[in-house]
């Protein structure tokens, strides 16, 4: 009993150092999420005053929901040391054993789910940022439409002027 104990301990720990990796790779994504964060925000204060209200939204949106995947990630990481520290006094408690086995399902759970979550992120600031640049293509087409129809305007009332003055 005390060897399948061991074994099973062994086994705890090795999934411990599995979801310790894990949620490291998933805090630095987070930070690479950041960083673009502060890209696009850089990015958009840049732009026109119409493109800042869309960027500034998609920037508020993304803030939260990482700030969120951070927090949700400071937990996990604690959990994790917790389950650690567990592992380190049970020695011969299977009923412990079964609740932290359970526990790491339940973490290994959380984290994919972080990690879906964090990829649907990434792909949304992504769509943002292509609408945002097809917006920014649509301004630029209408502000030539307009210009070209202003010169037309100009050319058209000078032209009348011109009649109206020959005409006198």
């Amino acid at each position: 009993e005390r060897d399948m104990d061991r074994k099973k301990i062994e086994e705890l720990m090795e999934e411990n150092m599995t979801l310790e990796m894990a949620q490291k790779q998933s805090m630095d994504e987070s930070l690479h999420l950041g960083w673009e964060l502060e890209q696009i925000n850089r990015t958009t204060e840049l732009s026109e005053v119409p493109q800042k209200s869309l960027g500034h939204e998609v920037n508020e949106l993304t803030s939260s929901r990482l700030l969120k995947l951070e927090m949700e990630n400071q937990s996990l990481l604690k959990t994790v040391e917790e389950l650690q520290s567990a592992v380190g006094s049970v020695e011969g408690s299977s009923s412990r054993i079964l609740k932290m086995e359970k526990e790491n399902q339940r973490l290994s759970k959380k984290l994919e789910e972080l990690e879906n979550e964090m990829s649907q992120e990434k792909q949304s600031l992504q769509n943002s940022q292509n609408l945002s640049k097809d917006l920014m293509k649509e301004k630029a087409q209408l502000e030539k439409t307009l210009e070209t129809l202003r010169e037309n305007s100009e050319r058209q009332v000078s032209s009348r002027i011109k009649s109206l003055n020959a005409a006198l």
